[in-house]
């Protein structure tokens, strides 16, 4: 059988849903999509087994069972009931406030408060490591080499850190920000500082998350700046909705799976790299922007062009058809970081390119990426920084799910071999 290609326009319609949608069908694994110079495409058949798919929300118990019908659309795709974050007009809203505003306004540990309880945290919350953790952390992430990325690290270290927790079933809404601060607290004690940076780490007492984490990140020395610009990414990338990492951590939960299962889940889908937006996307625009910056910008894209047939990691965000405004208020900030004037020029030339060919707007993994770049940080910093910052929201989630009933079943759409026609092929 010919294995047809639909535009998206083709595949939206025949699914009789908008094009961000389709896209979001995309993020949530329910498609696969190709892309080419000329947009996306997707396979006929796939479209129209979706198409006939009894993925409704009356068949998976605990989601909201409705349907999303706003502007027409007639997508039976399941849908978690949140009072968390809304993705609209373009904007993203942490509990209906304006994540970019926060994140010039407010810091990392009182948005993770915000998330979690929805009223701003009192100013002498500890965040700090509990004793037990630290030193089980300590002696798992000791045998590490030097080499391994900062989410190999955590992965280590939230086993570590649950097993030196006794009272971590503990599921009540007054026990998982506890934890959380514990954990992130934890998370920053795992990272080891770049070798050739020279810059000291600090006493966890009274610092905050972005001064501990920093010096364990950048080759740099802290600044107000500088550490405002890593506060800023750290909120922005807080929580996303349903993002593929935060879906499956939202199931782990909907089963009640302890605080630290619940994180662990989500590490899972943080670590790839496969799909944009994804907590690994950031990692491939700091190998774009370092090849750019030991060759020329141009060849560099242009090899991924070559090898993908697709614009590289960093540019266009179905969900916001208009531009990122995540990347937009990060790249905006990049240039506090100061640093090389070399290194901002790259980034600078990359989004000149970009431009010029019509490449969808720069998203949140570029401005991860350029940031992570310009502060001259350890490999695989921004995927650190994005993984870290959704913790915060993983969590809140978890919250979310602990206060429902404690059922969870979802269905498969099965498309194999009918019973008859298996058993009469085996003869």
């Amino acid at each position: 059988m010919v294995n047809t290609r639909l535009t998206t326009a083709q595949a939206a319609e025949k699914l009789g849903v908008k094009p961000a949608t389709l896209y979001a069908y995309v993020s949530r694994g329910l498609l696969q999509r190709e892309r080419t110079p000329a947009g996306s495409t997707f396979e006929a058949q796939e479209v129209a087994r979706l198409a006939r798919s009894a993925r409704h929300p009356s068949n998976a118990v605990g989601y909201s069972g409705r349907r999303r019908t706003a502007g027409g659309d007639r997508s039976n795709e399941p849908v978690f009931v949140t009072e968390l974050t809304l993705i609209e007009d373009g904007k993203l809203y942490y509990r209906g406030l304006d994540a970019t505003e926060l994140s010039v306004s407010r810091s990392f540990e009182e948005v993770a408060g915000w998330l979690w309880r929805g009223e701003w945290p009192a100013a002498d919350e500890r965040w700090s490591t509990p004793p037990a953790a630290a030193s089980a952390v300590a002696l798992a992430v000791a045998p590490l080499d030097r080499s391994a990325l900062p989410i190999e690290r955590f992965m280590v270290a939230v086993v570590a850190a649950a097993l030196g927790d006794d009272l971590r079933h503990d599921l009540s809404p007054a026990s998982v920000p506890v934890v959380g601060r514990g954990l992130l607290s934890a998370l920053v004690d795992a990272l080891v500082p770049p070798t050739d940076g020279g810059v000291q780490i600090v006493s966890p007492e009274s610092r905050s998350i972005s001064e501990r984490l920093w010096p364990r990140l950048s080759r740099l020395p802290p600044t107000p700046e500088r550490l405002g610009v890593l506060e800023a990414a750290l909120v922005l990338v807080a929580d996303h909705e349903l993002a593929p990492s935060t879906l499956a951590a939202r199931v782990a939960a909907a089963l009640r799976a302890d605080p630290y299962a619940v994180v662990m889940t989500g590490l899972g889908p943080a670590s790839g790299s496969w799909y944009s937006g994804s907590s690994g996307a950031p990692t491939e625009v700091e190998l774009l922007l370092a090849e750019a910056a030991s060759v020329d910008a141009e060849r560099a894209i242009g090899e991924r062009l070559r090898r993908t047939g697709a614009a590289p990691h960093g540019f266009g965000m179905p969900l916001y058809p208009h531009g990122d405004p995540r990347g937009r208020a990060l790249l905006s900030r990049v240039e506090e970081v100061a640093g090389s004037s070399t290194r901002h020029e790259v980034v600078r030339r990359v989004l000149e390119i970009a431009a010029d060919r019509g490449f969808a707007p720069p998203n949140v993994d570029l401005g991860l990426g350029a940031l992570a770049f310009c502060a001259e940080m350890v490999p695989g910093a921004g995927q650190a920084i994005s993984t870290f910052g959704k913790v915060a929201g993983w969590l809140a989630h978890a919250m979310e799910e602990y206060a429902k009933p404690t059922r969870f079943r979802s269905r498969a759409d099965y498309v194999g071999s009918r019973p008859a026609d298996a058993w009469a092929a085996s003869l």
